[in-house]
């Protein structure tokens, strides 16, 4: 859709006509982005919202920009052996245990604190009304709670272990698309931080609640952990593609570094990559071939070298290090792909699902991306009683037992073990791509994993190399390979085609995987703003 003067691409429409209404009402980017964020903990409850964290990219059109990184971080209590001994395989994953503590609202107030123009209880106005009224549940949540439901079914005990799950959220098992969902409790959280701030959710009853539930089922949260929690605020990571200025978070999220990466090889081969566009189309497999390559080069220095960079020393310059991503580049063969432990660009380290994303650019021209997350559908399952929303599972992020790959399959070394205060490595890629004079192109992030690295990249070529619009960029079948597990997975529409074949003949071990991510994009047009929403999640944009 085409929005001549300001657009909001959430995940949900009512989310992005929370957006809009605070546009319409005078304010900026961020506070539209804070009403949307907030809606969406509403409207999205089993992929974001007040339980979890993530990361909000902010581009003004002053030249101010910066990456505010409100990432659940690991409780006092948590060490790198927690979960060791641990006989319950799910522990980190699902209960008491995997709950980090939620950053959402102190990055939200922070962000309006920073760069708003409105009091935080007219931000709110939207969510308040949505948790109210209520409304009605779509395909995609009723699809997510089947995922959920067959988890639950799967051991006597998991339902009344999960009792607010169950009861409120899965409706005891008959929510379906077109059944009201209400959440009247989020309206009282959202009171309480509309008149006492930070202090209305992680002090008094809600961190209280919070606490309870998350001990209740074994977990070691405390009111002093969520008194800690800070928000940090970041540099974005700036790369390049195409002769524009590329924007996105730095570690702990692990997107802008991978999109760097496999943005300097691709540039690297640019020639040929211009070819492959031109005389064999868009998703062909000599262009699925190349670009799943660089990403196997990345996703491996990822698995290896990234963490929280607080805690541990990252490698950045030696991965980021021309020549070396000039040297892997040219390792890429056309023709075949390569034994898993030939990928990385980085010399070894010396001594020394749940998810969504929003964009929004104002009338000014500022412009935010911002991905947010409470890990897996429902997060840890475990809900805040008389205050309607799921505390996030983001310990799963971190290693948690060495050897072993986290509920997405990534591996990850050392760097990512957990430690109090600590920060999980996300995927998390809010991004924003400039024109010269820093004047915005497009903006892209994604919901689904670690294939929100691939879904976003894949989102800026559809833009760059094939000049895709909006709506084709996002639409488009995608394909995805993170290293390991060494498999490239395929769309369904597209492993319907030759492209099957063809990559399994060059080596490739295809599987079918649907959908992979969800993705946000707006887009510079010459009448405006073009704004998209992933039909694959049923979102829908909104503007004026």
């Amino acid at each position: 859709m085409i929005f001549e003067r300001a657009a909001v691409a959430a995940d949900h429409g009512l989310a992005s006509a929370a957006g809009v209404e605070m546009l319409r009402a005078g304010g900026n980017a961020v506070d539209a982005a804070v009403a949307t964020s907030f809606a969406l903990s509403v409207v999205r409850p089993y992929s974001c919202g007040i339980g979890g964290g993530g990361f909000m990219l902010v581009a003004m059109r002053d030249g101010r920009s910066v990456c505010i990184n409100y990432r659940d971080c690991a409780p006092a209590a948590m060490r790198e052996d927690f979960f060791e001994s641990d006989p319950d395989a799910f522990a980190s994953l699902r209960g008491g245990k995997s709950v980090a503590v939620p950053g959402h609202v102190a990055g939200m107030l922070h962000a309006l604190a920073r760069f708003g123009t409105m009091p935080i209880a007219r931000v709110l106005e939207p969510a308040m009304r949505l948790a109210r009224e209520g409304y009605e549940a779509d395909a995609h949540y009723e699809s997510s709670a089947k995922e959920v439901m067959a988890w639950l079914d799967g051991q006597v005990g998991r339902r009344e272990r999960f009792g607010m799950l169950w009861d409120l959220f899965l409706q005891r098992g008959l929510v379906r698309a077109g059944s009201r969902v209400k959440l009247a409790g989020q309206e009282r959280v959202f009171a309480k931080i509309a008149s006492d701030g930070l202090a209305g959710f992680y002090e008094g009853e809600v961190a209280a609640a919070m606490v309870a539930a998350a001990r209740r089922d074994g977990g070691v949260l405390s009111l002093d952990d969520l008194r800690a929690f800070r928000v940090r605020e970041h540099e974005p990571f700036v790369t390049s593609w195409g002769g524009r200025r590329v924007l996105s978070a730095p570690p702990p999220s692990s997107g802008g570094i991978v999109l760097a990466q496999v943005f300097a090889m691709l540039e690297s081969r640019g020639d040929e990559l211009r070819a492959i566009a031109r005389e064999q189309g868009h998703n062909s497999a000599a262009y699925a071939h190349l670009v799943c390559e660089a990403l196997k080069h990345a996703f491996a220095d990822r698995a290896r070298y990234l963490g929280d960079g607080d805690f541990v020393k990252l490698p950045i310059d030696e991965m980021l290090r021309p020549e070396r991503l000039r040297a892997a580049a040219a390792r890429i063969e056309m023709s075949r792909t390569q034994a898993s432990e030939s990928y990385g660009v980085a010399e070894p380290v010396r001594d020394d699902h749940g998810t969504s994303h929003l964009c929004v650019v104002d009338e000014a021209g500022n412009s935010v991306a911002c991905t947010e997350t409470i890990n897996f559908e429902f997060g840890s399952l475990v809900g805040v009683d008389g205050f309607d929303f799921m505390l996030n599972d983001s310990i799963d992020d971190f290693v948690t037992r060495r050897g072993v790959a986290n509920a997405f399959g990534l591996m990850h070394d050392g760097q990512n073990l957990p430690a109090p205060g600590k920060r999980p490595l996300s995927c998390m890629t809010p991004t924003i791509v400039q024109e010269a004079d820093g004047s915005c192109f497009m903006m892209a992030g994604a919901s689904g994993g670690p294939r929100i690295i691939t879904g976003t990249l894949q989102a800026i070529l559809n833009a760059t190399v094939f000049d895709m619009n909006a709506d084709a960029s996002v639409a488009s079948p995608r394909f995805h390979h993170q290293w390991s597990p060494d498999t490239l997975q395929l769309e369904p529409a597209l492993l319907e085609t030759s492209l099957r074949d063809a990559l399994a003949a060059r080596g490739h071990v295809v599987t079918k995987r649907a959908p992979i991510a969800a993705v946000q994009v707006i887009r510079k047009h010459a009448k405006g703003w073009e704004a998209a929403s992933d039909p694959r999640k049923g979102g829908s944009p909104a503007g004026y």
